[in-house]
């Protein structure tokens, strides 16, 4: 059967289609799981940042530094090439065989490969580097005389953060959030770099093998745009419960 043509070229044909659609799929597992992790991990540097320990300041202070201010690429590399260049060989050899971890019922679960752990360590360190620049400004925002006040009016230390300092955060930096969360899933673009298979690298292989460019890497932009568009749309949630918390 002879694919649709548009714009005087054949159309990609539904394997192709296929193709395409796993590396999104690929994509979007790995921008959920980075967001997750990289926001847990921005609060613990947060309030590490925010420590009473000089020496646990000043570790998080360079540790954050040297993730913003070096290129994620460089990073990738750095994880996959060069973690992996310090492993005993039994440890190579088992990374980079597959595995599964067995389940009730005959069923299984498969073992990330080593492309898919270096490029979430990768994305996750480097996120959570900018989230916690961002939650950090919005809780630095908040005037210290507040909580002064609140404490001066009998609330306990939690009830400060949770009633005075947090809600007022939350209102500051929630877009910015949004930003860092929807840089996640572009930045996956990237970790094509090291072999995983996801959207780019998807299109890539599609490119190379019909020479459509444009049908694929048009394909390829219409998918980043809808994961992008999902990642802001299930940002707007209500906001945390500690918002009504008394």
């Amino acid at each position: 059967m002879t694919p649709p043509s548009w714009l005087g070229h054949n159309w990609l044909e539904p394997h192709y289609l296929a193709w395409l659609a796993k590396g999104a799929l690929l994509t979007g597992w790995l921008s959920l799981l980075v967001v997750l992790a990289a926001s847990l991990l921005g609060i613990v540097f947060t309030a590490l940042l925010d420590s009473g320990l000089r020496p646990l300041r000043l570790a998080t202070r360079l540790f954050v530094g040297l993730h913003r201010n070096t290129p994620l690429m460089v990073q990738l590399l750095l994880w996959y090439f060069g973690v992996s260049g310090l492993l005993p060989d039994e440890a190579k050899i088992w990374l980079n065989t597959p595995h599964a971890l067995a389940l009730p019922f005959d069923l299984s679960l498969p073992w990330p490969s080593f492309e898919f752990l270096a490029a979430f360590t990768a994305l996750t360190l480097y996120s959570a580097a900018f989230i916690c620049g961002e939650l950090q400004s919005g809780l630095n925002a908040v005037p210290k005389g507040q909580r002064l006040a609140a404490r001066a009016l009998g609330m306990s230390g939690w009830q400060v953060l949770s009633l005075v300092v947090l809600p007022q955060a939350w209102q500051l930096v929630k877009r910015p959030l949004v930003g860092q969360y929807t840089a996640i899933v572009k930045n996956t673009s990237l970790t094509m770099a090291i072999g995983l298979a996801e959207l780019s690298y998807a299109s890539r292989q599609v490119e190379t093998e019909t020479l459509l460019a444009f049908q694929a890497f048009a394909v390829a932009t219409a998918l980043y745009l809808i994961l992008v568009l999902l990642t802001q749309l299930l940002s707007q949630r209500p906001d945390p419960a500690w918002r009504t918390l008394r």
